[in-house]
């Protein structure tokens, strides 16, 4: 006894010394400012955690927790468990110093005597740490010092805040909120009394073994004033241990974006984690029974109309993927036919076509530099006439190619610029006539913001990912008139009937317009579309660019769009016309489609039946640029080269380079000769009606 009370007064004795050269203690503001998480957040727009990034490799620290956030389970079992006399000392418990010297001296026994302000104070000191597991006898006493100071100027709730904040825990876990998440897979405010023995006895010693683990929270348990419950202290000493080997799980509902995003710091976005979620478990639905018609990968984003932010963005489909960290958002792959409602908008703003403007829905063949083109229907029958709605809603291929011949290509690519598809960078003679069926590279974050811009009336502005990035001020791109008609078009169950029928997995609830489209070889698909507040668009195919097997756009990405609109909008009306929009009654002569009420641009509609405009005889072979070869080893009269017009051509006749051939009637079998040459399709009055050019290569036919 007399030895305790000595080595009480030597403490006091030198405490009351230490007052005249007292260390300076950190604000506790500038700690936890400091106090860096080893996870940058990428947070919702509610502020919910979305994804997290591993900033720092040495240690596992989150967030800071503030004290009211820890369950009070933990803040009693801790102070019972390390720090029995924390409300009374004032940094340095001499009762417990003494009685640790005194064990020392008296059986060479060694147990601690820290407060939780002094192990606080080792912490923020760099110079305090241990060496090979002890501090020196000149370190504790700078560390007495520093946890006197540190008790000057701090509250113990701030003191025990940090403390649970800062502590090491086990292998690269540190503080509360890590150890909560890795070890408990709890958050710090739901840990129960066995959870918080557990971690006072790793406190203590963050590498110990489990036996000794088990040990040490039973007495925290016993100190605490719980009932151990032997077998359920051990199980959870077993958990905790297992998981600490581990990085602990992490949030990842939208790894993309919190790689885009996330740097060294934590940062908001606008994504909403239930559309997130929501999209994220559509696309997953979808993939799953399609992975035997080769279908691995997918990418979803949703887009506010109004605001331009972004509420969901799936940049792939995850652990489906052989390539989970392509970014299938902006990636490029050929748009297919979700271009021909922007072709349309302009043909219609322009006054070349309206809604019920017929467009001729026959065989074509269109010379191009690697031959000829011969655009198909995707279900390789010709309709003849139809009018433009039909031609759009049913996504037939023939009228969009003649569409995009009245347009022009070069304007259509200007076009589609303004919208913001930035990958087409060549002129429009370098896409050609394929254009109108997508063979341009596009990404999904281009087309659901062009899909955007036709929902707004024609006015676009950028989309929004971080929450501080600036709004944008929209611009007008497409005339009001035309994309409100191309809108109402697309959300036309009846018109899409004849490629898709009635019942179709496009047809929603509510008011939506939607489109889909299919690349070459079926290996990409899309369906895109808008309500009057939501823009959503899927892409569905493979990163590796394999072809899909029988997977449409229908198929594939449809599906998927049909399950988010539908779960966004419940029952959205329809949008309002604008003012320069009329409806009238149409009819087509020959009863080409039936009698109907149409949208107009005011001006544009027709006073009269609508009738098939009358074909001007045309040449339909060879084709203007064709390049033919006289071969040496066939007999020169068994080689012709077919001049060929429709076979109910009257009045017309042949002219090669100016020299006359006879009538043009059906066809015309010409022996070729070396050279360039012009055919002409004249009628007997002298006017041209159709001219091509092409070329003769090899020797004189004798």
């Amino acid at each position: 006894m007399r030895y305790i009370l000595a080595c009480t007064l030597a403490i006091s004795a030198l405490a009351a010394t230490a007052r005249f050269t007292r260390p300076v203690a950190p604000a506790f503001e500038a700690v936890r400012r400091a106090t860096r998480a080893s996870d940058a957040q990428l947070l919702d727009r509610h502020g919910a955690v979305l994804s997290e990034r591993r900033t720092d490799a040495s240690r596992r620290r989150f967030a800071w927790t503030p004290l009211g956030a820890v369950s009070p389970a933990v803040r009693d079992t801790i102070i019972s468990s390390e720090d029995r006399r924390f409300a009374r000392h004032r940094g340095v418990d001499l009762l417990a110093l003494a009685g640790a010297a005194r064990d020392r001296v008296v059986s060479g026994a060694s147990r601690g005597a820290s407060t939780i302000t002094m192990q606080l104070a080792g912490m923020l000191d760099p110079a305090l740490r241990r060496r090979h597991g002890v501090r020196t006898l000149a370190q504790k006493w700078r560390q007495m010092r520093l946890a006197w100071a540190i008790e000057r100027c701090w509250s113990k709730d701030e003191i025990l805040e940090a403390y649970l904040n800062l502590a090491p825990v086990r292998g690269e876990v540190e503080g509360i909120g890590a150890a909560s998440r890795v070890l408990f897979q709890k958050t710090p405010d739901a840990l129960d009394p066995v959870d918080a023995a557990v971690l006072a006895a790793l406190l203590v010693t963050p590498s110990a073994a489990e036996p000794a683990v088990a040990r040490r929270a039973h007495l925290a348990l016993v100190r605490a004033g719980e009932d151990p419950g032997a077998l359920r202290l051990e199980d959870a000493v077993r958990t905790a241990l297992a998981a600490g080997g581990a990085t602990g799980r992490t949030v990842a509902l939208a790894p993309h974006v919190a790689r885009r995003l996330v740097a060294g710091a934590s940062r908001a976005c606008t994504l909403d984690t239930d559309v997130q979620t929501l999209a994220r478990e559509a696309l997953r639905r979808q993939l799953v029974p399609l992975r035997d018609a080769n279908v691995e990968d997918g990418a979803i984003l949703v887009a506010d109309n109004a605001s331009g932010d972004v509420l969901a963005y799936v940049g792939s489909s995850g652990d489906l993927s052989r390539a989970r960290f392509v970014d299938g958002v902006v990636a490029r792959r050929q748009a297919g036919s979700t271009l021909k409602p922007f072709l349309y908008a302009l043909a219609i703003e322009r006054e070349i076509l309206t809604a019920a403007a017929l467009v001729d829905d026959a065989p074509l063949e269109i010379a191009a530099p690697d031959g000829l083109y011969r655009p198909r229907n995707y279900d390789d029958r010709y309709r003849g006439p139809v009018s433009v709605r039909t031609a759009l809603a049913s996504s037939l291929n023939v009228p969009a190619v003649r569409t995009l011949g009245l347009v022009g290509a070069g304007a259509f690519v200007d076009r589609l610029r303004d919208l913001g598809l930035a990958g087409l960078t060549r002129s429009g003679a370098f896409y050609g006539p394929s254009l109108a069926l997508g063979s341009a590279d596009v990404t999904l974050w281009e087309l659901v913001n062009a899909y955007r811009t036709l929902a707004n009336g024609g006015r676009a502005s950028r989309l929004r990912l971080a929450s501080d990035d600036p709004q944008d001020v929209p611009r007008p791109i497409v005339a009001p008139s035309a994309a409100f008609i191309v809108g109402e078009i697309l959300a036309d169950r009846e018109s899409r009937s004849a490629t898709f029928g009635l019942e179709n997995v496009l047809a929603t609830r509510s008011w939506t317009a939607v489109k889909t489209g299919t690349s070459k070889d079926m290996r990409d698909n899309w369906c895109v579309g808008f309500s009057t507040r939501y823009t959503v668009g899927v892409w569905v195919g493979n990163f590796n660019g394999e072809p899909m097997r029988d997977v449409s756009g229908v198929t594939g990405a449809a599906p998927i769009w049909r399950e988010i609109m539908a779960a966004l909008e419940g029952d959205a009306a329809a949008p309002e016309p604008p003012p320069d929009v009329v409806r009238a009654a149409v009819s087509f002569d020959g009863g080409v489609e039936p009698p109907r009420t149409e949208w107009f641009a005011r001006g544009t509609a027709p006073r009269a039946p609508i009738a098939r405009a009358p074909a001007s005889p045309r040449i339909l072979a060879p084709a203007s640029g064709t390049i033919v070869a006289v071969d040496p080893d066939i007999p020169a009269g068994h080689q012709r080269l077919a001049f060929e017009a429709p076979r109910d051509t009257i009045d017309a006749v042949w002219v090669l380079d100016g020299q006359a051939l006879g009538p043009a009637s059906g066809i015309r079998l010409w022996p070729p000769q070396p050279g360039r040459h012009r055919l002409a399709l004249q009628a007997t009055d002298g006017r041209e009606l159709d001219r091509v050019a092409f070329e003769v290569r090899g020797r004189a036919m004798r």
